[in-house]
């Protein structure tokens, strides 16, 4: 399988982040191990376009990426020569600090002990690191996973059970309010680590699903209620719709579309502080008129001497 990250998602190398976010998505969506259970070779096309993602999403491994500085897994391409020239050729050679040769040569007359603490220092830190029996310890790699979820799942929580990458299965705990676009950092549930190192993380990207009814900005939340003429004109206590249940509204006399009334505190709820819901009002006509509303109407328009268009006649 090709190691580019730009042609396993199947961008340019001048996609935009935004551009290289979405190529994710759509491919995670099409690839998901949950369609393709008994296809190993659509799990490690999955698999491929989730390490890629996650060296192109972060801008500073694409940036040590598109400069040679490291490889499309993430590892420093220095020290990987660095191992395979001075541990990986001759690896039949003996250390010999008088003879300037295997693990010796260029480093005069260091001690064995020398050495081992010197690959320790060099790939210790990043990869992992050696123990006392010369097994090698790493931190296991980073999951990654796309989890589509409700607009009230996101906005009250939720529990979902989903499939990683590896084909485990894990529970995770939606927040109330988690947005769309944002990632949920599960610690210890990504891959295994090598010898004693610890596992990776799963990075789990969230994408919410539009409402019928709520839309939302930051922490307030947005509806449009469709109300009668006879309320507009009259005033009414009507019931709207929230996130967490319906409650009753108090619509004043007199009101006209567009105008917006507000809900405290029924937004999305962080923490201690929650959000308010705006209630756009949107007068609403019978689709069919009897007589009586046409008399009303009629008698209304000969008395009546207002002008709803005469401040947008006197500003032009």
């Amino acid at each position: 399988m090709n190691d580019d990250p730009y042609k396993i998602l199947r961008v340019s190398k001048t996609a935009s982040q935004d551009e290289i976010k979405k190529a994710y998505r759509k491919l995670a969506k099409s690839l998901h191990p949950d369609l393709h259970p008994d296809d190993p070779s659509k799990q490690a096309e999955f698999q491929a376009v989730a390490a890629a993602h996650d060296l192109l999403s972060d801008p500073e491994k694409r940036r040590r990426f598109d400069a040679g500085e490291i490889d499309a897994s993430g590892q420093e391409r220095p020290e990987r020569q660095f191992y395979h020239h001075y541990a990986g050729q001759d690896a039949g050679a003996r250390y010999d600090p008088g003879q300037g040769q295997g693990f010796g040569h260029g480093f005069g007359t260091g001690s064995e002990e020398d050495l081992s603490d010197l690959f320790s220092d060099l790939f210790g830190r990043r990869a992992g690191s050696r123990g006392s029996t010369g097994e090698f310890h790493a931190r296991g790699p980073d999951l990654r996973y796309h989890l589509e979820v409700d607009f009230l799942d996101a906005a009250r929580g939720a529990k979902r059970a989903v499939t990683m990458p590896d084909g485990k299965s894990i529970e995770i705990a939606v927040p109330p309010g988690v947005s769309d676009g944002q990632t949920l950092r599960l610690r210890g549930k990504g891959a295994p680590g090598m010898g004693k190192g610890q596992a990776g993380d799963a990075l789990v990207t969230i994408s919410v699903k539009p409402h019928a009814v709520f839309s939302r900005d930051g922490d307030d939340i947005e509806i449009e209620l469709p109300i009668t003429f006879d309320e507009a004109v009259l005033g009414a206590k009507v019931e709207v719709p929230t996130i967490s249940g319906p409650v009753s509204l108090t619509i004043p006399q007199g009101v006209s579309s567009g105008q917006r009334l507000r809900i405290k505190g029924k937004g999305i709820t962080r923490g201690k502080t929650s959000g308010d819901q705006t209630v756009r009002l949107k007068i609403v006509l019978p689709k069919k008129m009897d007589d009586e509303m046409r008399m009303i109407a009629e008698s209304w328009r000969s008395a009546a001497a207002f002008d709803p268009r005469e401040d947008l006649r006197s500003s032009t």
